[in-house]
């Protein structure tokens, strides 16, 4: 089953939509539309009744808000309904909720295995169905360079019963991390200065049971949020 991004333009690049259940990477340059993206696709999944989460480390719930309320594809009406949740990594109540420890698996309240679990059990005791995380750095955070740990938990968070954008600062669209491979899709998102200003696009690197072209199609700030014209290519 494909899901509706609420990103206009792009569902045509994808079949249709993402498909439901599955980890996606949104990469790229910082400017380049990756919260915009992330956030239009949360409010289009509380409208068509879906729960969603936004789990950040990057901006506070009220950042977040002001940034998104200038434009107009309803992202306060989504936040402020009870469909919506917002947590802040560094708010006391959510670094309480991944360093308790989880006594009965026997993990050590620092353990990936733990703050891995206690993720995915928030997730589907909420029954959260769209998962924003903001952004791989949050990753860091918690695991520093431990590749097995950071494989770990995708791992985990793949298994999860909903539809997770992971927000990735990747500024070349060839330099592969492990989370990419792990991912069943990767979407990239371009910004570049040309003589007539900012042009920006959005190319799909991966995705797993779609057929892609791997072209940059262009897009662009509306007031409405982001839209993608997948008609038309961009060179980079």
């Amino acid at each position: 089953m494909r899901i509706p991004t609420g990103v206009p333009g792009f569902d045509e690049l994808v079949d249709g939509g993402l498909l439901e259940d599955r980890l996606y990477i949104v990469s790229g340059p910082p400017g380049s539309g990756k919260t915009t993206f992330c956030s239009q696709f949360l409010t289009k999944g509380v409208f068509e009744g879906d729960t969603a989460l936004y789990l950040s480390m990057h901006e506070s719930k009220e950042e977040l808000v002001t940034d998104m309320t200038n434009f107009e594809f309803g992202f306060e009406q989504a936040i402020s309904s009870s469909q919506m949740k917002f947590l802040d990594v560094f708010d006391a109540e959510t670094k309480r909720l991944f360093s308790s420890s989880s006594r009965s698996a026997g993990d050590s309240p620092g353990s990936v295995e733990n703050l891995s679990n206690k993720l995915v059990s928030f997730v589907e005791s909420k029954g959260v169905d769209r998962l924003v995380i903001d952004s791989t750095m949050l990753l860091e955070y918690y695991f520093s360079d431990d590749v097995d740990e950071l494989v770990t938990f995708l791992t985990k968070l793949k298994r999860s019963d909903a539809t997770v954008l992971l927000i990735s600062e990747m500024t070349d669209p060839t330099s592969y991390s492990d989370g990419h491979y792990l991912a069943h899709g990767v979407v990239f998102m371009h910004n570049y200065l040309e003589s007539g200003g900012m042009t920006r696009g959005v190319q799909i690197i991966k995705m797993r049971g779609t057929q892609i072209d791997c072209d940059i199609r262009k897009a662009e700030f509306t007031d409405r949020g982001l839209r993608v014209n997948p008609n038309e290519k961009i060179q980079s």
